[in-house]
């Protein structure tokens, strides 16, 4: 049992160190004070939404709450911005342009903010999610 268990181990934690949202999955899925780790329970939790039965409801809300860094409820252009810097790195090799990022979140903004408040709530983030066919079976963990 100790081979298996510790190579699931590894392929678990090698998975989740190179997720760009680490940070953010444990602050969202943690129920410790400081939010900066996972008990047993927690990463059940967690396993249980990035697993293939999640429902898409469940997995677009986590998803959400992950995307949002400010944690109010809405994705607004700074939470944008941190997620394209997430998404395609930081270094100066990889950053988009101040300019480039603005067209970027102007063009999520105009096609995901149906009632044009300058935010994405979760309503509006999971229609745009359901016109997505692979993003159920891409938003999970690989062991």
């Amino acid at each position: 049992m100790g081979g298996s268990g510790s190579r699931l181990s590894k392929e678990l934690l090698a998975e989740y160190q190179a997720n760009p949202f680490k940070e953010r999955i444990c602050r969202v899925f943690s129920t410790s004070p400081t939010r900066d780790s996972l008990s047993f329970e927690d990463f059940l939790d967690l396993l249980s939404v990035f697993s293939d039965t999640a429902t898409p409801d469940i997995k677009s809300h986590y998803a959400f709450r992950i995307f949002d860094f400010d944690d109010d409820g809405t994705l607004d252009r700074e939470d944008l911005s941190q997620l394209v810097n997430c998404l395609t790195g930081e270094g100066e090799d990889t950053r988009l342009s101040a300019s480039e990022m603005k067209q970027l979140i102007d063009n999520i903004l105009e096609e995901s903010d149906i009632d044009r408040d300058g935010t994405i709530n979760l309503s509006e983030f999971q229609h745009v999610i359901s016109r997505s066919p692979d993003f159920a079976s891409s938003f999970k963990i690989v062991l």
